[in-house]
């Protein structure tokens, strides 16, 4: 269980932070980074919510499960696996929450065209809102693989990030089709030469 009774520590006033193992590192440091920005995919999330909430609410379960999945994944970043005994069970993504993901695109996906262009971000409000969450998902992932080739992490949260940026461009995609009936916002190469 958490308890967060007091939220300043002044720990960090030195520019380092606490891992879940109780190392400390620098706050610029690569595995901090890497979380920070799944943190940040998550804040956008809630923003998306804020629209999904009442015009889809089935969506917005989705999104609900996501938000505590990202911060299960924060936590498995910030966890080194050291193999040392922590003296509790490290909170890992596993290949469950990857594949609840995988279905959730296929469900949604069944309902979209095949694309024959590019799409822009943007849309209706909840779409462009979840092209921004993938946007950043995106960056989380290539945090997390520059992360990968110095450190050992979970594999699964490496595969569970690319799968999240997937998954908000079919939602996107979605919400712009079942909103307006006008779908994607489409590239067209050269338009303003």
């Amino acid at each position: 269980m958490v308890v967060l009774n007091k939220i300043y520590t002044k720990t960090g006033d030195a520019g380092t932070t606490a891992l879940g193992s109780g190392e400390r590192r620098v706050k610029h440091d690569p595995r901090v980074d890497a979380y920070g920005t799944v943190d940040e995919t998550n804040a956008i999330l809630g923003l998306a919510r804020l629209v999904t909430a009442q015009a889809f609410p089935d969506l917005d379960a989705v999104l609900a499960r996501i938000q505590n999945d990202l911060f299960d994944l924060g936590a498995d970043l910030a966890t080194p696996d050291t193999g040392e005994d922590l003296g509790y069970e490290p909170l890992r993504i596993t290949h469950g929450q990857v594949s609840a993901l995988e279905a959730e695109i296929d469900r949604l996906n069944s309902d979209l065209s095949p694309l024959r262009s590019f799409v822009l971000p943007g849309g209706v409000p909840a779409a462009a809102h979840l092209h921004h969450a993938r946007t950043v998902a995106r960056r989380a992932e290539r945090l997390m693989t520059a992360l990968a080739e110095r450190e050992t992490i979970n594999p699964q949260a490496v595969i569970y990030m690319n799968r999240l940026s997937d998954f908000f461009f079919v939602a996107a995609r979605w919400v712009n089709h079942a909103d307006s009936g006008a779908g994607d916002v489409l590239w067209v190469p050269g338009k303003n030469r």
